[in-house]
This record gives C-alpha cells, sequence and structure tokens, in this order.
C-alpha cells in the first residue's frame, strides 16, 4: 500500500466536528496520539526497566497508526498528499546528508 492509498482510506473514517478551519482537528489529534507514544515509551522504562515486551511493541504499533492516520488527516486538509509529504522529506535529508548538515538546529540548513 502507498501512502496515497492510505491516505484515501483514511478519508473514509475521517468524521470529526467543524470548528472553523478543517486543520485544526485533525492536528490536535495528532499532538495527542504523539504524546500517547510517548507515555508508552517513558512506560517501558518506569515499569519494564527499559525491556520492550512483544505485548508493549503492539500497544505502540497501535499508537503510531493513530498517529499515521491523524497526520494523513492534516495532510489532507492541507492539500498535500501523504507521497508528496514522504519524497520532499527524503529529498530534504539526503540535501542535508551530502551537505554534511544533518546535525544542527533550523528548518533550512
Amino acid at each position: 500500500m502507498t501512502f496515497d492509498e492510505y491516505q484515501k482510506l483514511t478519508g473514509k473514517t475521517a468524521i470529526y466536528p467543524d470548528i472553523g478551519k478543517g486543520f485544526v482537528y485533525p492536528t490536535l489529534g495528532l499532538v495527542g496520539e504523539a504524546g500517547e507514544v510517548a507515555e508508552k515509551v517513558k512506560k517501558i522504562f518506569r515499569d519494564q526497566g527499559g525491556i520492550v515486551t512483544d505485548e508493549k511493541k503492539e500497544e505502540i504499533k497501535k499508537e503510531l497508526g493513530d498517529v499515521l492516520w491523524y497526520l494523513s488527516q492534516v495532510s489532507h486538509e492541507f492539500g498535500l498528499s501523504l507521497d508528496e509529504v514522504a519524497r520532499f522529506n527524503i529529498e530534504k535529508l539526503n540535501s542535508r546528508k551530502e551537505r554534511g548538515k544533518i546535525s544542527g538546529d533550523g528548518d533550512n540548513r
């Protein structure tokens, strides 16, 4: 499945409240779900001494799926395809690597 195929499928389940701008709700959802991933990882260290069990991997996989769903919807709301976003990101990272700029600060390095 391509990202664009996934994005089309997620659109069929994108039912969220109209709160003005279409990108607000999925953006807030993206941040919330990313926080849930971080919480799961935190608890692996707090409760399991850093040991990742198959059960924890499955929990994280579910949360990462939610992150991907919201990312898909945010992209859609801005008129961007996930394939386009992924391709652009790889090109940006490869350019930084070639120029020795992987490390450091700033979006335009």
